[in-house]
């Protein structure tokens, strides 16, 4: 008998095939993944034929069913009827002839999900509109004959399809009332695509898999058992006490729930169900102890997997949490447009994103989690790019001012008491090059503690004030302005500059402004900045408080970029003229890899100073863990009584609304 009778696939249209695997996706694709997961364990387990109660031919009738109703092309019916023909008698075989036939169904439930899912990406979004034109016959032999074109640039990528509308409140989404909306805006749950996005913070692994018999105590673990017996008595303190004895071929285990007296209607003599958790042991017995279960017959989203644990709030249980998402990756999730071109996709290895979202709420196995994560991070380090980008141009679309180099940091250069080292040299070329030009410079310059950072942006601050403009350094503690201050002066020492032709030798003038001064002299120092009458100013958050205005500010040096908040550093910028903006120049020694400085401050172009001044002390850098807070203590107080000096810092980058 052809399989077709036997079976009673039905053969539709190409045309009406290709419009109904769209809207039967997400049920053929969980009747693909039912029977995967099936076959997967019981590969691992050596093909006994117990993986379900009563082996592989007691189930395949229920999910021929199911195939049949979601198998709406004609690949698919091929498919559906390779898989019958492979398993067809599977318990009557040797394990050899098991392992080979779960083996190439695996291959072919593999191949019909990526086809299915490549169906279901392509469908079009209007059913109903008109087929696509065909070119007459004489017309495609025409374009057959002739030569191909050489490409000379590749087309540009399409625009992304619009999808369904993500930003809608949550309610849209299948079994969300007002109330649970108003609980889910605890975890900051308001819109839809806030639901698909709100990824689990970790996984209980209950996809082990084994019979009663090979229960061990303490172990979590997955089981298939069969409903012997159910029965619920109340407790002298009130408690409702629910045991049910669960049999497989292997033997029969006691399980109990407290305080659910409903499983006693729900937990029927002769039902299937699937339990994962803890196995335990009383009186000398193992047992379980409200372990969470499944009717085997549903699609298995809290046991027998990878389960998503996410966060919760007061009235949100984890396995309404579950079922909603899960409800709604199946509603919106094969629909959802992918910004990321398909040939981006492919050269990256990427997953599709609606695909991604599936797998990383509920995936199959530790590399599919692997690879929607992988996907997930892309997006977000790729917008971050984006967004980097659209800030570098925007800033270099504005105008600075030009600071070409001059005879002062040639003489700077000249009377310090030591050689810069070839990475400073280096630095201090590329700074400079970027201050000659009229686009405003965005540079992070990196460098270990001691480095020599303060003597590269000093001689860059220089070359700002011998161009006629002032400089700023803002340093995140008091401790560390006070610093920089001292090794300024120390390092200009007698400095002197003509400030116009024909005019006499001044020194160069350096103030420090910080939060702690006196009022008087606060508004003294204020003072000369706004007259330009001070070339270098080093301070604290005080420099971007109200009542400071440069008179003709050229150059920003920011010290620890990461401790400043980005409206802080922004402000500081917009002290200059409003016509023109100021140079910037970032330092950090937190010793970030190339790549990933790349990334984070992907608006910034990069300079390293990989080596240090010659006889130069080590720093010693070490982590600990809280635990080790007391000993840190004492090391700290041991170098004090020796004469060392220690500081302590909290970082803040801004208060709080409590502080």
């Amino acid at each position: 008998m052809p399989a077709r009778a036997r079976w009673g696939l039905p053969a539709p249209s190409e045309r009406s095939a290709h419009l109904q695997v769209h809207k039967d996706w997400p049920f053929m694709r969980s009747t693909l993944d039912k029977l995967a997961r099936i076959l997967t364990m019981e590969r691992e387990q050596g093909c006994p034929d117990r993986v379900v109660i009563g082996g592989l031919g007691k189930f395949l009738p229920f999910w021929i069913k199911e195939a049949q109703q979601g198998a709406q092309t004609a690949h698919l019916q091929q498919a559906v009827r390779n898989i019958i023909l492979l398993l067809e008698g599977y318990g009557q075989r040797e394990r050899q002839a098991r392992a080979q036939a779960v083996e190439q169904a695996l291959a072919i439930l593999a191949e019909a999900r990526q086809r299915l899912e490549e169906e279901g990406e392509a469908a079009p979004a209007d059913p109903a509109g008109p087929a696509e034109a065909q070119p007459a016959a004489g017309a495609a032999q025409a374009a057959a004959a002739t030569p191909e074109k050489p490409v000379t640039a590749p087309a540009p990528p399409a625009p992304v399809p619009s999808g369904p509308d993500l930003d809608q409140p949550v309610t849209r989404a299948h079994g969300v009332s007002a109330t649970y909306a108003k609980r889910l805006e605890r975890l900051g749950v308001r819109t839809v695509r806030d639901l698909l996005y709100l990824l689990p913070r970790r996984y209980d692994d209950y996809s082990t898999l084994k019979r009663i018999d090979q229960l061990e105590y303490g172990e979590e673990v997955t089981l298939v058992a069969t409903v012997w017996d159910t029965k619920t008595r109340q407790a002298r303190n009130g408690i409702h006490v629910t045991t049910c004895i669960l049999a497989d071929t292997s033997g029969t285990i006691e399980v109990t729930w407290f305080n659910q007296p409903y499983l006693a209607s729900r937990l029927r003599p002769g039902r299937e169900i699937v339990i994962s958790g803890k196995v335990e042991e009383y009186l000398g017995r193992l047992t379980f102890q409200s372990p969470v279960w499944e009717p085997l017959e549903r699609e298995q989203l809290h046991t027998g997997r990878l389960v998503p644990v996410y966060p919760l709030t007061e009235g949100i249980g984890a396995r309404w949490l579950r079922r909603t998402i899960k409800s709604a990756l199946d509603t919106y999730a094969a629909h959802i447009p992918d910004p990321l071109p398909a040939d981006l996709r492919r050269r990256q290895q990427l997953m599709g994103l609606g695909e991604a979202l599936r797998s990383v709420h509920f995936p199959r196995h530790a590399e599919e989690l692997a690879q929607a994560r992988r996907r997930l991070c892309f997006d977000e380090f790729f917008l971050i790019q984006l967004g980097m980008l659209r800030k570098r141009r925007a800033w270099q679309e504005r105008e600075g001012y030009p600071l070409p180099p001059g005879p002062l940091v040639e003489r700077f250069l000249a009377a310090l008491p030591f050689q810069l080292t070839g990475a400073q040299r280096r630095a201090l070329e590329h700074i400079s090059a970027d201050l000659a030009r009229a686009t405003p410079m965005s540079r992070l310059l990196q460098g270990d503690v001691g480095s020599g950072k303060t003597v590269v942006a000093l001689a860059a601050m220089l070359q700002a004030v011998a161009a006629g403009h002032q400089a700023a350094l803002m340093a995140p503690t008091e401790i560390l302005a006070e610093q920089h201050f001292e090794t300024v002066c120390r390092l200009i020492g007698e400095l002197t500059l003509v400030r116009a032709p024909g005019g006499p030798e001044e020194p160069v003038r350096v103030a420090l402004l910080t939060g702690s001064l006196g009022t008087r002299d606060k508004a003294e120092i204020r003072q000369a900045i706004g007259l330009g009458q001070v070339d270098i100013i080093i301070g604290t958050h005080a420099l971007i408080q109200e009542g400071v205005q440069f008179a003709s500010l050229g150059l920003v040096v920011v010290d620890e970029q990461h401790r400043f908040g980005v409206a802080q550093r922004s402000t500081l910028r917009q002290k200059g003229d409003a016509a023109r903006v100021p140079h910037l120049l970032v330092m950090s020694a937190t010793p970030i890899p190339r790549s990933l400085a790349l990334t984070m401050y992907g608006d910034l172009d990069l300079s390293v100073i990989d080596e240090l001044p010659p006889n130069r002390q080590q720093v010693i850098t070490r982590l600990i863990s809280p635990r080790e807070r007391e000993r840190a203590y004492h090391f700290v107080r041991t170098q004090v009584k020796e004469g060392h000096q220690a500081f302590i810092i909290c970082p803040l980058v801004e208060e709080s609304e409590k502080t």
